[in-house]
């Protein structure tokens, strides 16, 4: 016979055992729709050439490298100016009332709709710095998207490391400076790269913020610097799903750009989780 604690932990346990099953049934549904539509248009023609007779033959070539490198450039911005912006807060953030804002404005970017990063990025980069439609002013549109994560991560990485060590590297004579960057900073490195990976995902991912500011519906050249517009795989899937006139062609490819997409997001957080590997196993030693 069970206690009444007992039958309250045994349906609690049971409960989270229920949300687990529930949600990878989900995920693995996901999946199966995506790769079972998209999967048989994989193939090496279909990611080494460029889209033909109006997007309804050929490849995505020129999708998967815009998207690459509107990632990289993106989370190249916004990692230092995250990171440092985490130090600054948990290390000389004053007045307190100013931090206090500080923290609010991030909580709040956090919030907002893509959408409208993409018309401050349109507003900002496009028309007043006179940026044009460029694989530069998408990046940087990106990266104020990906701001607000990383920093959030960043302070909270900052924060779980023990005061001690940092009392221990001032004791020893180190300043202020080199105890953030030779103590705090290496031993918070680790959980920094986690909220740089969710911020891979959704970067690489996102439509809206590049529909206004760097991508094109279609172009016959790769990128050859910053200034240039891109494909990029999330517009492309759009582009495919909203105004292709071929239905029956362009909606397998679009389903197939989806599987490329979530392979692109997979290997750069599959790279950058190795490098957070690494540099754990470097800290034991």
């Amino acid at each position: 016979m069970m206690t009444k604690r007992q039958v309250h932990q045994f349906l609690g346990v049971n409960i989270l055992r229920l949300f687990i099953v529930i949600t990878a049934m989900f995920l693995f549904m996901f999946l199966f729709v995506i790769f079972s539509k998209g999967g048989k248009m994989i193939s090496v023609s279909f990611l080494t050439e460029f889209p033909r007779k109006f997007m309804t033959e050929g490849g995505i070539f020129p999708a998967i490298v815009g998207t690459f490198w509107l990632t990289v450039l993106s989370i190249g911005i916004s990692l230092p100016l995250g990171v440092l912006t985490a130090i600054y807060l948990v290390s000389y953030g004053k007045p307190r009332w100013l931090v206090r804002i500080v923290r609010i404005a991030i909580n709040t970017l956090a919030g907002v709709p893509s959408i409208i990063y993409g018309l401050f990025g349109l507003a900002v980069f496009v028309q007043l710095i006179k940026l044009d439609v460029s694989m530069l002013a998408g990046s940087l549109t990106l990266a104020i998207l990906a701001l607000p994560v990383i920093i959030n991560a960043s302070e909270e990485a900052l924060r779980s490391v023990p005061h001690d060590f940092r009392e221990a590297s001032l004791a020893l004579g180190a300043t202020e400076r080199q105890t953030i960057l030779r103590v705090i900073l290496p031993t918070a490195l680790p959980n920094i790269m986690t909220g740089t990976i969710i911020s891979i995902g959704r970067v690489a991912g996102e439509t809206a913020p590049i529909l206004f500011t760097a991508a094109t519906f279609y172009t016959r050249h790769l990128p050859t610097s910053v200034m240039d517009e891109v494909m990029a795989l999330p517009y492309h899937i759009y582009a495919l799903m909203t105004e292709g006139a071929h239905a029956d062609k362009q909606v397998p490819i679009a389903y197939g750009t989806a599987v490329v997409l979530l392979a692109l997001v997979l290997f750069v957080s599959m790279v950058a989780i190795i490098i957070r590997y690494n540099i754990r196993k470097k800290r034991k030693w």
